[in-house]
């Protein structure tokens, strides 16, 4: 029996979201960029991005990626630049714009691609470089200043921040004033879920302009396809959701902060550190997903897997494989990837839930600790 699951998504209650259906039993608009979606845009970008940009919606966060990186492509680029420790989305995102993924080292401490190797990476390739894709790992505030760089001199930069909604660094949304795009996701297992969806964000308008039409089949005003396009976007159903959830998404990061403390606090009473149990090094306040440590090195990870599942406590390894041993990406080109094959070899990632209680933080860290 599974007592401790890894993750209990908790959306939206029925009476929250009741007032926004009845607005659409008044309006009848069900899609198509409807009132609902408009005043979610508008609160996201007011509340989050102080009106710094444009940002758009979209039914997932891969079609964001997708017409992102098809919207910032140079069009005789070749390489999307990646890292490998990453969701597949990233890396299909860019096979679907018909671009090779390049995979390139993180960093040991932050999980997040290492600068360096990008701009290493960057040089070598040059022309053949369609775009370069970091991720903000597992919700982290990674530093954006490098890839803002890049995007000033042309090369341009699509950031897979698929959970760094309501991330804050400097008191400000990560990505906020970010001249290339910025991709979120609103998926059910987010800390800001709505079932389905996400959101592409920009300080550049005309770029958000251009992703909005491609999201509708590339229609004009006159609704003639100008642009490459497929249907890409959100519902209003989804913009209900997502409109009632952000009325408590506030109170919930700072729930999931708290629950991540009882972790570190949980860890630092058993002394795991000094066993060699490491956590990912974070910056600014984290809209958690879930807990991700690091075991100790030389450990069976799989049979401690094991012991902790037959203790009812379930839990995940992202990105355990990597993107570079899926078999579809196991011909692209890399650099070396030491960082990312140990990371990913000792990977584990915790529960997480909004009504997890200190004393069920405490028993699973006891889980791990005596497994």
């Amino acid at each position: 029996m599974t007592r401790f699951p890894f993750l209990r998504p908790k959306l939206v209650t029925a009476e929250e979201l009741l007032p926004y259906l009845r607005q659409m039993d008044k309006t009848r608009v069900y899609s198509n960029f409807g009132p609902l979606n408009a005043e979610f845009e508008a609160r996201i970008m007011a509340r989050y991005f102080g009106n710094d940009g444009a940002a758009v919606t979209v039914h997932n966060a891969t079609v964001g990626l997708m017409l992102a990186v098809k919207a910032a492509m140079r069009p005789k680029g070749r390489f999307a630049v990646m890292p490998s420790f990453t969701f597949a989305a990233t890396a299909q995102a860019a096979l679907w714009c018909g671009l090779q993924p390049y995979f390139v080292d993180v960093r040991p401490g932050d999980f997040c691609v290492d600068d360096e190797k990008i701009l290493d990476t960057v040089a070598e390739l040059g022309d053949e470089v369609g775009v370069v894709m970091p991720y903000a790992a597992f919700g982290t505030s990674c530093d954006l200043k490098v890839y803002s760089e890049l995007q000033m001199r042309g090369i341009p930069v699509v950031v897979d921040a698929a959970a760094s909604f309501g991330t804050r660094e400097d008191d400000q949304q990560f990505g906020r004033g970010f001249p290339g795009f910025v991709v979120f996701s609103f998926h059910a297992t987010k800390a800001f879920g709505i079932g389905e969806g996400g959101l592409v964000y920009s300080s550049n308008p005309e770029s958000i302009r251009h992703v909005r039409q491609a999201s509708n089949f590339g229609f004009s005003a006159e609704r003639r396809s100008e642009v490459q396009g497929l249907n890409g976007k959100l519902s209003e159903y989804g913009a209900a959701v997502g409109l009632a959830a952000l009325d408590r998404y506030e109170a919930r990061i700072d729930r999931r902060e708290a629950i991540y403390r009882a972790y570190v606090d949980a860890m630092s009473r058993r002394k795991m550190r000094d066993r060699g149990w490491e956590l990912q090094a974070t910056t600014g306040r984290i809209a958690h997903q879930f807990m991700s440590v690091l075991c100790p090195t030389g450990i069976d990870r799989e049979r401690l897997i094991l012991d902790l599942d037959r203790g009812g406590v379930q839990v995940r390894t992202y990105f355990s494989p990597p993107c570079h041993q899926h078999p579809v990406f196991s011909h692209c080109p890399r650099t070396l990837l030491t960082v990312t094959d140990e990371l990913s070899a000792r990977i584990i990632n915790m529960p997480m839930w909004d009504d997890m209680a200190d004393d069920d933080v405490d028993a699973v860290v006891e889980a791990l600790a005596s497994s």
